[in-house]
């Protein structure tokens, strides 16, 4: 029986949260005893985790490493609490390069292993992801852009890209409750954005240039399903507004029933910007639920319309974007679904969360049996 301890700061926004605990609960139990390791018990997906029945240790298992020799103490002392849990690998959910986690487990004689989930890398951190994968066992890179910039030497990092539940994400009847919940009318048609609403997402990219097109195609609503509270999702509402959209943009706020508002939508689009994303699921559920979809042309999201360049949209391009919305909103609705069914078996053949999991499996029986 193989121990894995995954590690991560919170679950106060469930994106990394939901990727932890896909692969956690999957794991073969008759090969690997899962544990899980947080900062504290805040946060809306904390009780999700919990009633997964999934031991969670609550912990302080990073710390700032300057002053260095107290940093280094510290890192002793966490040292101590992994190996009081017995783990025979820590997997790290950290989005951040904090390298203190790596040092205690190293200091523990614990492997160490942790998934890169963004395309940052340069800047202050720089050195610091520098240190976090020197000290790794193993690295986990979420696309190929990360493989060749990142790790180009690097002989410890492999690619498995994120995965979805084909089981939950599948093509779906509209939901009635939601359809009346945002009186939508019959004959609707709905292009939509799941995103958690920061400024990397490109949400003002889509709003002007669907506010391009509304007008030509009264039949078609935006909606946006994300958080509109913080200050750059309020101020995606005013600028809704300046562009006249108040009557073609819902922004329907922070969903858990993803796939039942994924049921209304006949088009899903991700407008991320230059930066890039890591393997944004948004896309892939919408893939799997059978949606036509445009992304940007970026990081993640180029690997996942791999064969479907013509899918890919130039990034934080206005006019790009009015184009291909233009191409999408003048297709027949079947046309359109057409498309989507081909997305949908894409996904099944290249994208199920069964082929992320077992990628780690064998990830984690090769470092054991590598160790033994």
């Amino acid at each position: 029986m193989i121990k894995i301890l995954f590690t991560i700061p919170n679950f106060d926004t469930a994106g990394s949260g939901k990727a932890l605990l896909h692969v956690a609960k999957r794991l073969d139990p008759k090969r690997f005893e899962v544990h899980i390791a947080c900062l504290h018990k805040r946060g809306a997906f904390f009780n999700t985790v919990e009633a997964s029945g999934i031991p969670i240790h609550v912990l302080n298992y990073t710390t700032p490493m300057k002053p260095y020799l107290k940093g280094l103490r510290r890192c002793y002392d966490i040292s101590r609490q992994f190996k009081a849990i017995k783990p025979d690998i820590i997997h790290s959910f950290h989005y951040a390069a904090d390298y203190s986690e790596a040092l205690a487990a190293k200091l523990g004689g614990t492997p160490w292993v942790y998934t890169k989930k963004n395309m940052n890398w340069g800047g202050a951190s720089k050195n610091a992801w520098h240190l976090r994968t020197w000290l790794a066992t193993a690295v986990i890179a979420q696309n190929t852009d990360m493989l060749m910039q990142f790790f180009s030497k690097s002989r410890k990092t492999i690619l498995i890209p994120r995965g979805v539940d084909i089981d939950t994400f599948v093509p779906l009847p509209k939901n009635a409750d939601l359809f009346q919940e945002w009186e939508l009318e019959t004959n609707q048609r709905i292009l939509m954005c799941v995103a958690n609403l920061v400024p990397v997402k490109g949400i003002e990219i889509l709003l002007q240039a669907f506010s391009l097109v509304s007008a030509q195609f009264p039949e078609w609503k935006l909606m946006i399903v994300g958080d509109t509270s913080s200050s750059y999702g309020a101020s995606m509402l005013t600028l809704s507004t300046e562009l006249g959209l108040s009557d073609h943009v819902l922004f329907c706020g922070k969903q858990k029933n993803v796939s039942g508002y994924l049921s209304l939508a006949e088009t899903v689009v991700l407008p991320t910007l230059d930066k890039g994303e890591g393997s944004p699921v948004s896309l892939l559920e919408a893939m799997a639920a059978g949606k036509y979809v445009l992304g940007s042309d970026v990081s993640g999201i180029r690997d996942q319309l791999k064969p479907y360049p013509e899918h890919l949209v130039n990034a934080g391009d206005v006019e790009a974007w009015r184009i291909a919305l233009e191409i999408c909103c003048s297709n027949a609705r079947i046309i359109n679904s057409q498309i989507g069914k081909k997305f949908r078996d894409y996904v099944e053949e290249n994208y199920s969360i069964d082929k992320e999991v077992l990628l780690c499996e064998n990830l984690y029986v090769n470092i054991v049996n590598k160790n033994n």
